[in-house]
């Protein structure tokens, strides 16, 4: 036999073996989704604060703000919290305006500066929580007049989502199983996985779950749990 008739011959037996390949029909398939979430108490407070001062001159609405948000950090520091943990996360000086009444012939004067306010916010991570009442009530005192908002956070929440990702596997499994069976077949191997994480943890109120930080004659604080969850996207073959 020549060459060019075994080559012949050969590209004849791949291409009858391409046909059957495709004429083979691909096994099913059961796209399953779920969602799944593991809980677990916070272990860190996360607090922004802002000292809001006003004055005649910006000199001294600067000065005003820088004195107390200094007591502000001294406060802080002698809690404990370590410089890591204070970070300003806004500085603004503004002029404050008076505008005057539309005069009768219906002019307007303009606007004119009557004073200048400075603010100064503060991004503070606490991560002893029993100290929480107290170091809101002590910055309070001490000149904190604005924001003040608190987020109960985890510092390391990677055991909480690893959980939720468990759950939400045998979730997904469950599911898949229930349509198989309710469809006559069965679950074969994992043909792909895929994971969407949640990008923040969803707090939890839930009086029972509560935790209570309270000091003497402090803010009464309740940190509940955080949330952490997960979503899988799993493909399974069918097993006739």
């Amino acid at each position: 036999m020549t060459l060019f008739r075994l080559i012949a011959v050969g590209a004849l037996a791949v291409s009858f073996t391409s046909m059957a390949q495709a004429a083979e029909p691909k096994p099913g398939r059961i796209d399953v989704s779920a969602t799944a979430s593991a809980a677990v108490a916070p272990d860190m407070a996360v607090m922004d604060l802002s000292v809001l001062r006003e004055a005649d001159t910006a000199a001294e609405a600067l000065s005003a703000n820088n004195a107390a948000m200094a007591e502000v950090l001294a406060s802080l520091k002698e809690a404990g919290i370590a410089d890591k943990d204070l970070q300003t996360s806004n500085f603004n000086i503004q002029p404050r305006y008076f505008y005057p009444k539309r005069l009768k012939s219906g002019e307007q004067e303009p606007p004119r500066i009557v004073g200048y306010q400075v603010s100064n916010s503060l991004t503070v991570r606490l991560r002893d929580l029993t100290k929480l009442g107290g170091v809101l009530d002590r910055t309070v005192r001490l000149g904190v007049n604005s924001g003040r908002q608190v987020r109960f956070t985890n510092d390391n929440p990677d055991a909480a989502r690893e959980q939720a990702r468990k759950n939400a596997m045998a979730k997904a499994m469950a599911k898949a199983k229930t349509l198989a069976e309710g469809a006559g077949v069965k679950v074969g191997r994992v043909l792909a996985i895929s994971e969407r994480g949640a990008a923040r943890p969803r707090p939890i109120a839930r009086m029972a779950a509560a935790r209570v930080a309270r000091t003497e004659a402090a803010v009464p604080i309740a940190s509940g749990e955080n949330s952490y969850a997960i979503t899988v996207n799993v493909s399974f073959e069918i097993q006739q």
